[in-house]
């Protein structure tokens, strides 16, 4: 993966230095920091080398913010934005997402789990926890609560059950154990769970099961013997 840029945009300077020191040695690179959007738009504006990725805490999710995320998406098209948050607030998980956010994440997020969205955020993909599935949001968003209940219908009781493999990271081969089934049949299985959930990847799939509410039941782990 490509190094990205990235400007954190919290009130909280501790947490400003830990995500630093969390990025560090990873693809993610903090060029720049700001305690609101107020003062991060102009200092994103001001360095003349945009970030192609900004993390933010909405302070209070106003039409301030919202507008701010609008015209920044406006004038860098390209610009990838993030809601990394404590508080699970459907007024401002719609407000971020008209505003063009391509995710919404809450700050207890694993720190693998997080470089994973980030990651799928940077190719494109919408990354939002599991539980927003279930909330009626209105506007743009309403397209997407309506999709991932249709989508999670067309997967097999056997699909789900790799899928939920897939997040304890096992092999074909300890899934093929686990299961009592040819690895053959796996990857038959994996192809077919891949297309319908249009992930292209077992990484993809694994955010896809943790975002759907797959790994609320996730399967028992395979011990390490049986691989």
């Amino acid at each position: 993966m490509d190094p990205v840029k990235v400007f954190l945009i919290d009130t909280n300077k501790l947490f400003r230095e830990g995500m630093k020191r969390l990025f560090e040695g990873s693809p993610f690179r903090v060029v720049g920091e700001a305690g609101s959007l107020r003062e991060g738009v102009p200092a994103v504006e001001a360095a003349g080398n945009t970030p192609d990725l900004i993390l933010i805490d909405l302070a209070n999710g106003g039409e301030d913010e919202v507008d701010a995320m609008r015209a920044l998406r406006a004038r860098h098209p390209d610009l990838k934005m993030v809601i990394l948050t404590t508080e699970l607030c459907t007024r401002r998980l719609s407000g971020a997402l008209g505003a063009g956010a391509g995710g919404y994440l809450m700050k207890d997020i694993a720190c693998e789990s997080l470089m994973q969205s980030l990651k799928l955020v940077m190719m494109g993909e919408k990354v939002f926890p599991t539980h927003l599935a279930e909330l009626l949001i209105s506007g743009r968003t309403e397209e997407m609560t309506t999709e991932v209940p249709a989508r999670r219908k067309g997967l097999s009781q056997r699909e789900v059950q790799i899928l939920r493999c897939l997040l304890n990271g096992n092999s074909n081969k300890m899934i093929a154990n686990h299961l009592n089934i040819t690895e053959a049949t796996v990857k038959v299985h994996l192809k077919s769970l891949l297309r319908k959930i249009n992930a292209s990847n077992r990484t993809q799939a694994a955010i896809w099961a943790l975002n759907n509410g797959i790994g609320d039941q996730a399967e028992p782990a395979v011990p390490a013997t049986m691989a």
